[in-house]
């Protein structure tokens, strides 16, 4: 299933606006290092082409994609990286429909947008996800 063949029109005041994914589908961005493989920082780029991945990342990431959910990585690696994180995530068997590069480094990333946005954060496993009630920030009316 292509990106393009989930992405649903919108119109507000007459005017087209951004796409939607229908609520069934999701749009994952999923970082690479420490997330689905051994985290490398850039400064040791030699180490990207051998890093171990997670099996049960790649699982996961696999089923959802088959599911018809758009895949995503989005990471902190430059694009002098690109050949050897594609060359890497086709070996590992990892199945995605793009590739972010330039994310900025450092985490507490807060992030801002018109769509909805569901945050998760990674913890060492990939289990299937749950709701829970948090706590967010939220701009005051």
């Amino acid at each position: 299933m292509s990106n393009a063949s989930n992405l649903e029109d919108h119109f507000e005041h007459g005017h087209k606006v951004s796409p939607v994914l229908p609520e069934d589908v999701k749009n994952y961005l999923i970082d690479i290092d420490g997330t689905v493989g051994e985290d490398v920082p850039n400064e040791e780029p030699e180490r990207m082409a051998t890093a171990e991945h997670y099996p049960d990342a790649l699982r996961t990431l696999n089923r959802w994609y088959q599911q018809g959910h758009i895949i995503t990585f989005f990471t902190s690696r430059t694009e002098e990286h690109r050949e050897v994180t594609e060359r890497w995530l086709q070996e590992k068997g990892f199945r995605y429909h793009g590739l972010l590069m330039g994310k900025p480094r450092g985490g507490n990333y807060h992030w801002i947008d018109n769509h909805l946005v569901r945050a998760t954060r990674y913890e060492g496993k990939f289990t299937e996800l749950v709701e829970k009630d948090v706590t967010i920030q939220v701009f005051k009316d």
